[in-house]
């Protein structure tokens, strides 16, 4: 899946993505866009259980890195120098298209030179937890913004100017919320970002409640290097999970599911806000072994 005339490369991050890779390069190829003019770069990481295979049986081009170098960043720079496109699509290994317009759509603002950087819509699947259906509700609303007024932005369903990369690039040091550190830098040079819901994507996470903790403690530590002013503390977190819990709560008694999700609603955010806290307080440099546990955790 190599585009003759490239104008679009799609940079996919894997590690272990066999569960939904393949949907995710069908819902690519499906697409109401010129496939002469795509490309897909997947930059993997070590995976043992067919990514690879699985990448390559559709045609893409794949690029490795060591499990020693990995960095968010560092993982997007390597797919980043070796695309060819003037726009570059980032997806999660684990994100599926949610359209068939999702490409044209997300890269619009870029083409129409109304922002350097955007992000499109996450939706949960059936599989989703509900905490975090109601974390994807609250960050990727159903009206899109062109432009936004802030920094946020999420790589799990992106799209960047390359030449903007080419003089900006991913801080390869962040622990993770490289899109944000990007976009925060951008926006201070007076370049614009935007919102596309109608670019959505189905964000497919399987994760351990360990995954949980961990993902949300490497992203607080990533937070204190985009916003230092940011503490959390002890009464942070606890005023935070229970206010999320009752928000949770009160959604789920309307959908009449509440009997069904309240203790995954009580675990999810105790993981959520304690990784916040714990991450709030780590030194923001990561040895080794920090390393493995938060990109590789068991």
């Amino acid at each position: 899946m190599t585009g003759i005339n490239t104008r679009v490369s799609i940079v996919v991050r894997t590690f272990n993505e066999s569960r939904h890779l393949s949907s995710l390069l069908d819902g690519v190829r499906n697409q109401n866009f010129d496939q002469s003019a795509i490309e897909v770069v997947v930059v993997d990481s070590g995976s043992t259980d067919g990514t690879l295979a699985i990448a390559k049986s559709h045609g893409v081009r794949v690029l490795g890195i060591k499990r020693s170098d990995f960095t968010f960043g560092r993982s997007l720079n390597v797919g980043c120098e070796s695309a060819r496109g003037e726009f570059l699509v980032f997806i999660s290994g684990h994100c599926v298209p949610a359209t068939r317009d999702w490409l044209s759509n997300l890269v619009r603002p870029l083409e129409n030179e109304q922002a350097a950087y955007c992000y499109g819509r996450q939706i949960g699947g059936d599989s989703s937890r509900f905490s975090e259906r109601q974390l994807f509700r609250k960050y990727f609303p159903s009206d899109s913004r062109v432009p936004t007024d802030d920094f946020f932005c999420n790589n799990a369903n992106a799209a960047l100017v390359r030449s903007v990369w080419q003089k900006y690039r991913f801080d390869e040091d962040v622990t993770g919320l490289e899109d944000m550190e990007l976009a925060s830098r951008l926006v201070k040079d007076g370049l614009m970002l935007a919102y596309v819901a109608e670019a959505p994507v189905h964000h497919l996470h399987n994760e351990t409640w360990h995954t949980v903790r961990l993902r949300y403690e490497r992203e607080a530590i990533a937070l204190q290097t985009i916003m230092p002013q940011v503490h959390v503390s002890i009464w942070d977190f606890a005023r935070y999970f229970l206010s999320a819990v009752s928000l949770d709560v009160g959604q789920a008694a309307r959908e009449r599911v509440l009997f069904r999700e309240a203790r995954e609603i009580v675990v999810f955010r105790l993981m959520q806000f304690w990784g916040t806290y714990r991450g709030n307080h780590e030194h923001r440099r990561l040895s080794r072994a920090m390393k493995e546990r938060y990109f590789y955790p068991k």
